[in-house]
């Protein structure tokens, strides 16, 4: 057996448990608030911007690394795409933010991450390459905040970071939010946080369609622009896997780091190949009904790092919130 991406290891607090409890609660919380003022909805990323088919087949020849879960045995799958907004309120899609590319994948049957069986994937991805904090303390603080009001992100910043390091943070945060987003067919998504595959550790990627380029004029209709992009044929898409090397350069608890591409190049496992996005008005129903979570996962791709067990608190809390489990 291959041992590339192996030699990592999770380290868990005694105190994690209890912090994600609570930061489900608070999440919760705001969740309910916010369904208030915009209806029934997730706590992030609640707007949606398109439902989609697709098909996703897995590559032949794979490396026998990443032959394991999903990517054994190829094949075609049939994939729901979900793309949105990340915020937690519904906003202008003019307004930056950062924006979400979230798969559930079809075909599949094995053990699943949560225990029983499970008969789907599902591949969380956004328009970053690294996550924002190192864990999910400060994460769940700035989303707290956030929750409140714009003032209040900046009063959690100074005291939580004091005043340099509050000035630092709240560029940082901007130009995370800010990075000009030029629409779901030109742009590469990330998982950011690590799962596995097999007895190892990996990222995922996706790689745009070759050859397109932004359209001018898209004005926030990023739906419009997909279809736009997608009418002289399907959209295919290169999904990519890449392999833990140390704790050093590739970091599985410190969800900031991001995987440098020179010590650990990617691994294209599968192509995905999108339609334009669905006018059926049930289909959208059903996509926005839906969960898409990393731990609706196979146990072959179970995700790793705290801030991944921070988000099986946090997702379920929510979606208990919205009827969805």
């Amino acid at each position: 057996m291959s041992s590339v991406g192996t030699g990592w290891k999770e380290v868990i607090a005694a105190d994690e448990a209890a912090r994600h409890a609570e930061a489900a609660k608070m999440m919760a919380a705001m969740q309910k608030r916010k369904d208030e003022r915009f209806g029934s909805g997730r706590a992030l990323h609640r707007k949606p911007l398109a439902a989609v088919r697709g098909k996703l087949r897995v590559l032949d020849d794979l490396p026998e690394h990443a032959r394991h879960g999903l990517f054994a045995t190829p094949g075609v799958h049939e994939v729901w795409v979900r793309l949105s907004n990340g915020a937690m309120d519904k906003q202008s899609n003019r307004r930056p933010d950062i924006r979400g590319f979230a798969m559930r994948v079809f075909g599949v049957e094995g053990e699943a991450a949560l225990g029983g069986r499970t008969d789907h994937q599902d591949i969380s991805l956004i328009n970053q390459v690294a996550f924002a904090f190192p864990d999910s303390r400060h994460f769940f603080g700035l989303v707290e905040a956030a929750g409140r009001s714009p003032g209040a992100v900046i009063g959690w910043m100074f005291k939580t970071f004091g005043l340099i390091g509050g000035f630092k943070q709240l560029k940082r945060l901007a130009a995370t939010a800010g990075k000009p987003f030029t629409g779901f067919a030109t742009e590469a998504f990330a998982s950011t946080l690590p799962i596995s595959c097999g007895p190892a550790a990996v990222k995922v990627r996706l790689l745009p369609p070759a050859g397109l380029k932004p359209r001018a004029e898209v004005n926030g209709d990023w739906a419009g622009d997909l279809t736009a992009q997608a009418a002289a044929g399907p959209l295919k898409y290169r999904l990519q896997l890449q392999f833990f090397v140390d704790e050093a350069r590739t970091p599985l608890e410190d969800a900031s780091v991001e995987w440098p591409e020179s010590v650990a190049p990617f691994v294209d496992v599968a192509e995905l190949v999108l339609e334009a996005p669905s006018t059926d008005v049930d289909f959208i129903a059903r996509v926005e009904a839906g969960v898409f979570d990393p731990w609706q996962a196979l146990a072959a791709h179970r995700p790793l790092g705290e801030v991944m067990r921070a988000r099986k608190a946090a997702y379920f809390s929510s979606q208990q919130v919205r009827g969805a489990v």
